[in-house]
């Protein structure tokens, strides 16, 4: 299976000259953990991280304070630049792999430089579960996922 099977293709962004108050309401309104940043549409820049602004909003002080900083600070100040990516074309196993080892919660999915979609544990979820619907329906699809688990 490749990452184009089970990526999102609808993929929510930010501009690198976006507020990080525009991150934490999209984060918090979407229910999303990972915003790709972009320039001119749809070329990755960035990525920025729900660990990115819990760490923005560790600063002390007065409360308007820091709703002022937050309004004041750009997304490009504090997104991650080097981010790793997979192509829609790279199998499921590599992209697994990746995640595991480096502790990634989402690889963005690109084209050249085009960012075309996003890789998260959510969408790794909904294929375990329906492969789990599946092997509730052919008795025969357990055995061979389970040989498979084995390997």
């Amino acid at each position: 299976m490749k990452v184009a099977q089970i990526m999102s293709r609808d993929v929510v962004t930010l501009g690198a000259d976006d507020p990080i108050v525009t991150a934490e309401e999209l984060m918090g309104l979407r229910r999303f953990r990972h915003l790709p940043v972009v320039e001119n549409r749809d070329t990755l820049v960035g990525l920025v991280t729900h660990k990115d602004l819990l760490r923005a909003s560790l600063h002390t002080g007065p409360r308007v304070e820091q709703l002022v900083q937050k309004a004041r600070t750009l997304v490009r100040e504090m997104m991650r630049k080097k981010v790793a990516t997979v192509s829609p074309d790279t199998p499921l196993t590599e992209a697994a792999r990746l995640m595991v080892e480096h502790k990634y919660g989402c690889l963005p999915v690109v084209e050249g430089n085009k960012l075309v979609g996003i890789l998260t544990e959510a969408d790794f979820l909904q294929m375990v579960r329906s492969l789990l619907a599946h092997a509730e329906e052919d008795p025969s699809f357990v055995a061979q996922l389970e040989a498979s688990l084995r390997k």
